[in-house]
């Protein structure tokens, strides 16, 4: 490193350890937090190997608990145990055996790795990047410029998925898994000449609910939506907003949409979702015994009708294909559900 630049070599790490600390606090994830507030100790506690017990203790903690925030009361259990322990690593000069941090970090580093199957979410993710590096920095911590590399890059790793965890969460729908609304606004400014938007709702969705409760509504809106993100023809499936979903064609016309959304349409309506019995018996014994006299499941079908309009010369731009594919969609409706209408 050039030796106008030798200062980052010191004041990078804080500067990164310490941002992803205060980013972390201000989103209120807890796991990473900890971890980077743990981080931050142990670069001003350098050279003390006693925070190779104390980083993947903590992260081990945190991972293996239940996410909980870190602006409420927990945060005052963390900070004090911050405290203990970077008063136990200033007044207690203890070097620490490393097969005894390499431990601590093979723990810390599965419970990461555990936690992030297997969704493999950002921060989960981050979470176990971060313990990499960290593992790295200790284990060349005679050489100050690799040490502080590696610590510097375990809080840029965290800070990145704080950022990718909050995008995830402003423009993916959580129930469903699919993009939200505010992802299709964003893929709308980018749309060509040439597209095709379908609205799509669940049929009797009230009714769900009313009959069933919110827990089987739920139910259908992930069936609903796990069907409809495997469409074909380059269409990709949107939440749009309760029992309501878009599928979005960025690239072709009605006519090359439609079997694609009629496809779509039968594989719903041909799925028989099984819904657990409030009455059915836990153990396999009682469930055998019961089995021959009457099922402990229902099974419910789940049908939409679907409303799709293309870009024209009449219709220019997203809104106005919006609100045609949303009056096919009436018109669906009112034909008797269970279709698809342009």
């Amino acid at each position: 490193m050039p030796a106008s630049l030798a200062g980052l070599r010191t004041f990078g790490p804080y500067a990164l350890l310490g941002l992803g600390a205060a980013t972390a606090w201000r989103f209120n994830r807890g796991p990473a937090f900890v971890i980077l507030a743990s981080l931050l100790g142990a670069f001003a506690a350098y050279p003390r190997t006693l925070t190779y017990l104390f980083v993947p203790l903590n992260a081990l903690l945190v991972l293996t608990l239940s996410e909980r925030g870190v602006r409420f009361r927990i945060a005052y259990v963390w900070l004090a145990v911050l405290a203990l322990e970077a008063l136990v690593v200033w007044l207690a000069p203890i070097h620490l055996p490393p097969f005894i941090g390499r431990l601590m970090f093979a723990g810390a580093f599965a419970a990461a790795v555990w936690r992030a199957w297997p969704d493999f979410q950002p921060l989960q993710v981050g979470a176990a990047g971060a313990l990499a590096g960290f593992y790295i920095a200790m284990e060349w911590m005679e050489l100050p410029g690799v040490y502080s590399a590696f610590m510097a890059a375990a809080g840029a790793i965290l800070i990145i998925a704080l950022l990718e965890e909050s995008h995830r969460l402003a423009f993916r729908d959580t129930l469903t898994g699919l993009p939200g609304r505010r992802a299709l606004e964003e893929r709308l400014r980018t749309l060509g000449s040439r597209y095709t938007i379908a609205m799509v709702d669940v049929d009797h969705f009230k009714k769900f609910n009313d009959t069933h409760g919110h827990d089987i509504g739920d139910q259908v809106l992930r069936l609903v939506g796990a069907r409809l993100a495997q469409v074909g023809g380059g269409g990709i499936a949107y939440r749009y907003g309760g029992e309501e979903f878009s599928v979005l064609f960025p690239r072709a016309g009605i006519d090359e949409a439609l079997p694609h959304l009629e496809s779509i349409r039968g594989s719903i309506e041909g799925y028989r979702m099984a819904v657990r019995s409030p009455d059915r018996p836990k153990s396999l014994e009682d469930g055998a015994r019961r089995r021959g006299a009457r099922s402990a499941d229902k099974h419910l079908s789940v049908t939409v009708s679907i409303g799709a309009s293309a870009a024209s010369a009449t219709l220019r731009t997203p809104a106005q294909v919006i609100k045609a594919a949303d009056e096919a969609l009436y018109r669906a409706k009112q034909s008797g559900r269970n279709r698809v209408s342009t």
